[in-house]
């Protein structure tokens, strides 16, 4: 039986909003590893993220190694504080599963948002945990792909550089969320 919460049960669920506002991109980690209880957590929370069909298009690949974490820093237009996490987990997509039900449009579209909707979700578990990430999706897609081996159907979306943080950025600037609505009255 599920264990999860429901909103359907006495008990309120906490509110989500401290952890949208608290969560920030992190780009200082410690050297202290990570356990994998935490990393598991983490992961779990992505695979519970929305995708079109549930289809679940992802796949993710955890990198420790050090020579291949500088690669991929280097791939991610020389953002070296990729090569100083702990941990970098690779998201990618999975093309055919992104097409298996949707054909192009679940590969040129659904498989964007379904990957998103993952990395949001591991984001904010990891900061829930009190750890770090940052969501890096400035990189050659090829050299990633090349760096991980991957076959030709999956395609590399993120990296998600993940640690203990050493630093407590402030927030940034947001906009009203009153000025990004339009009431349209039918």
């Amino acid at each position: 039986m599920d264990a999860s919460p429901s909103l359907t049960e006495e008990q309120p669920i906490p509110d989500l909003l401290p952890y949208l506002k608290g969560r920030r991109s992190i780009r200082k980690f410690k050297s202290q590893p990570v356990p994998q209880e935490l990393i598991d957590k983490i992961l779990e929370a992505g695979t519970w993220a929305p995708s079109a069909g549930n289809v679940q298009p992802w796949h993710l690949y955890l990198v420790y190694n050090d020579e291949v974490k500088q690669k991929l820093a280097h791939s991610a237009l020389d953002q070296r504080f990729i090569e100083k996490s702990p941990l970098v987990i690779v998201v990618c997509a999975d093309k055919n599963k992104a097409q298996s039900i949707y054909g192009e449009r679940g590969e040129n579209f659904y498989m964007y948002q379904d990957t998103a909707a993952l990395v949001q979700n591991m984001l904010l578990e990891a900061f829930s945990l009190g750890l770090g990430s940052c969501w890096i999706g400035a990189f050659r897609d090829g050299e990633v792909s090349q760096i991980m081996n991957l076959p030709r159907h999956l395609k590399p979306m993120a990296l998600l550089p993940l640690g203990y943080p050493d630093e407590k950025p402030a927030p940034r600037k947001r906009r009203d969320w009153r000025e990004i609505i339009e009431i349209i009255e039918c």
